[in-house]
């Protein structure tokens, strides 16, 4: 059994998956990164000074002005802009995948099927003797 384990992970397209996690773990970050950063700052700014990572709820427990001060007072809280900022970054990363797989596959497109050549000097020759026996 062990031995079928080893022959199972040593795979190419196992170690070729694992890969795949781990830059694709290491990307999530970036996007995330990316997106409370860099992206939601100036959408926050046109839309009246908005902090998306500071839009919560209180469900109970007292109202504070920050998340932050929320969770330390122990506020039950429904955090929709800490939501907001996933969604944008699964859209985006959706969005990288997108265009990834889709130059894989323009590159992967398989060229048409090439010409069939003529036929063969042998395959001509028996083609002439049975139009001439066709014609008799």
């Amino acid at each position: 059994m062990l031995k079928e384990f080893k022959e199972f992970a040593m795979r190419g397209s196992v170690i070729d998956l694992a890969i795949g996690v781990i830059l694709g773990g290491a990307f999530g970050k970036i996007v995330a990164s990316l997106t409370s950063d860099i992206l939601m700052p100036p959408i926050g700014l046109l839309l009246g000074k908005v902090d998306f990572s500071n839009l919560f709820l209180t469900l109970s427990g007292p109202v504070t002005p920050t998340l932050a001060e929320a969770k330390k007072a122990g506020a039950v809280t429904i955090n929709y802009g800490l939501f907001l900022n996933t969604v944008l970054d699964f859209v985006i990363v959706a969005f990288a995948i997108f265009l990834v797989v889709k130059q894989i596959n323009r590159v992967r497109r398989e060229e048409p099927a090439p010409v069939p050549a003529g036929p063969s000097p042998t395959e001509q020759l028996l083609a002439e003797i049975r139009d001439l026996l066709a014609r008799k």
